[in-house]
């Protein structure tokens, strides 16, 4: 059986953004701090760090935050940037104030560019996110894109070639697959994740994309009742079905 971690109350509540260990410790006297049904007056405590603290732990009234391994879905809303530092909206700037305060930092799991919505992942888990972004692993993301054209019609066999080479490159791309939706509108399937892909493919072919939306990430889907901006923590079974 794994050993459970155990951590102070301040240094624990410190790393997942609740505050410096000086404000955990005035809010644990003031009774901020709930452990068992119980205030945790003093904060120098250790406590066990097991999978089920948040059930147990409430500050202020709402339960704990995950502690570790937050996953969280995102629907990108379009003009906002996957960014930490850069000037204008961030896609941090909609998610918990505290939750750009914690240590390990949540970060975006590969990125949609500016002009891009949809299905965004963000999470504090360093393996999980190598694990998604990994060549080797050949997760599918799928986008769909409304295009400025009608397609000539031969972009399917294209994709699919194996032998594509946008420019700049110095490798053709791996297979991708097209599904035609209308003479302008089509989802694309890739495995890579290249500087504007989806955006260079269509114009290798003669397209310009208009509007580019990211439906889905391997075997996890965008729900169609999310709307832009909004966001939720995902379970095991919803991160697993990542890799399906």
């Amino acid at each position: 059986m794994a050993k459970i971690a155990t951590s102070r109350v301040d240094k624990l509540l410190s790393s997942m953004g609740y505050g410096s260990r000086k404000e955990m410790a005035r809010m644990g006297k003031a009774g901020g701090i709930n452990l068992d049904g119980a205030d945790l007056l003093d904060v120098t405590q250790r406590i066990a760090v097991s999978p089920d603290l948040p059930t147990r732990m409430q500050i202020d009234g709402e339960a704990l935050d995950p502690v570790a391994g937050l996953v969280i879905l995102l629907n990108k809303p379009l003009g906002m940037t996957c960014s930490h530092k850069e000037d204008g909206a961030l896609v941090y700037d909609i998610l918990p104030h505290r939750w750009r305060q914690r240590d390990p930092a949540i970060s975006t799991i590969g990125r949609l560019d500016k002009q891009t919505s949809g299905l965004l992942l963000l999470t504090d888990d360093g393996d999980l996110l190598h694990r998604v972004i990994s060549p080797k692993r050949h997760v599918k993301k799928t986008y769909r894109a409304k295009l400025a054209r009608p397609m000539h019609g031969r972009e399917a066999d294209l994709f699919a070639s194996g032998q594509l080479m946008l420019e700049g490159d110095d490798k053709p791309l791996t297979p991708a697959e097209l599904q035609v939706l209308s003479d302008s509108e089509a989802l694309l399937s890739v495995t890579e994740g290249r500087y504007h892909q989806v955006r260079r493919m269509f114009a290798a072919a003669g397209n310009h994309v208009e509007d580019l939306h990211r439906e889905r990430l391997g075997g996890l889907s965008l729900p169609q009742d999310m709307a832009p901006g909004q966001w939720a923590l995902l379970s095991a079974a919803e991160i697993a079905s990542i890799f399906d």
